[in-house]
């Protein structure tokens, strides 16, 4: 991540961060000074909830909790899982030059290998409480799915890429791939919905919270959002650190940058190719993994994946590793914020005769992937090489 992309992001967010503070600011100060009845104190005003003006600290508190609870966390959970998917995408196609669709599938296959793994483990009363046994089950999975996406680049992408063929031809080669793939882990795990966590399931559970604070509302964070958020700080950095400062990162970055250049500087088409599956590979796997966990495993779900998770990869720039992880938290907060019932969230922070009667919600989250495939229509559309300019071909 260079200077320019930590000073833009760091930029926007602070942009963002003030828009939001003076926004409150400002309603806040208009509810302030809007007229109550002739001679009344304001405090009294505050005290009747029928009458009253702003909202309590404690009832601004519950809606932020509300918030953290049901928009937040699992907003940054799903936008880190979405991050590491991007990630793997954004790399095949910065390395490789075609869009991988078989990727959502490469999630799932890695995912079940690790079920798999999980499902012997706990058999043998392996484990690692409180913590899931997944975490044991993932090596295999990583293994498991790196020995799949190599063979299938020996066995199809290679041919194509020794005979120069356009990227579209890989593109539509990767659709096979997918349905294959696809078809195999149906086949050994079946289609239905598969359950392999165990260990502690929350880490603060809502009604602790509500007796530690004494507020009406309760935040509950589970294991498996902790986890991901850690793990894919993690592995994002080291995955930056690997890039910038190995020799084999920097050959991988050289072959993106100008294939024929690097080529002439002796590094080896091959190994880059290897080490780049490997990689797609490992994210793939801790991704789908990941997702499992906080969610359930099945198999359509990884399919349905694909959408949210190209759109992460677009919005921030194809072949941008930067730019995936902006683009699967910028998916994620939309996706959850727009499908998300506001009614409750108003309730605290409006006057009684201003409270909502619907459940202020823009979309069902039937429509989930919905807002994904708009905002992929309107970036395509307004800028298509994404917010940190990615490769257009």
């Amino acid at each position: 991540m260079n200077a320019r992309a930590v000073t833009m992001l760091a930029l926007t967010m602070l942009a963002l961060t003030m828009l939001a503070l003076t926004m409150l600011a400002l309603t806040m100060l208009a509810l302030t000074l809007s007229p109550g009845r002739k001679g009344e104190n304001v405090c009294v005003r505050l005290s009747k909830r029928s009458m009253a003006v702003i909202p309590t600290m404690t009832d601004l508190l519950n809606a932020f909790v509300l918030f953290a609870n049901f928009v937040l966390i699992p907003a940054l959970s799903y936008g880190s899982q979405l991050a590491l998917g991007a990630l793997g995408v954004t790399l095949v196609y910065g390395v490789l030059r075609f869009s991988n669709f078989a990727h959502g599938d490469t999630m799932a296959f890695g995912a079940m290998a690790t079920i798999l793994a999980t499902w012997w483990l706990q058999s043998r009363g392996i484990s690692i409480a409180p913590l899931p046994t997944a975490l044991l089950g993932l090596p295999f999975g990583i293994a498991a799915a790196a020995v799949l996406c190599v063979v299938v680049d020996k066995t199809v992408y290679r041919y194509y890429r020794l005979n120069k063929s356009p990227p579209v031809v890989f593109v539509i080669a990767s659709v096979g791939v997918m349905f294959m793939i696809n078809g195999i882990v149906r086949f050994i795990i079946g289609p239905n919905d598969q359950q392999f966590a165990d260990g502690e399931r929350f880490i603060i559970r809502a009604r602790d919270f509500k007796q530690m604070s004494g507020l009406s509302e309760g935040l509950s964070i589970k294991v498996s959002q902790g986890l991901t958020i850690v793990i894919a700080i993690l592995l994002v950095i080291a995955l930056f650190w690997f890039l910038q400062k190995t020799r084999t990162g920097k050959a991988m970055r050289a072959f993106s940058d100008n294939e024929d250049l690097a080529l002439l500087s002796g590094i080896n088409p091959e190994r880059v190719v290897m080490v780049t599956w490997l990689l797609t590979a490992a994210l793939a796997t801790i991704a789908g993994t990941l997702y499992g966990l906080d969610k359930s495993f099945k198999p359509f779900t990884y399919f349905q994946l694909l959408l949210p998770i190209f759109a992460a990869a677009i919005v921030g720039g194809l072949g941008r590793p930067v730019g995936a992880i902006v683009g699967g938290f910028v998916i994620a907060f939309s996706e959850v914020m727009i499908t998300y019932a506001y009614k409750k969230f108003l309730i605290y922070l409006l006057p009684e005769q201003w409270q909502p009667q619907g459940l202020m919600q823009l979309l069902s989250t039937d429509y989930k992937f919905a807002v994904s495939f708009i905002i992929l229509v309107v970036v395509l559309l307004v800028r298509p090489t994404g917010i940190f300019g990615g490769r257009t071909g």
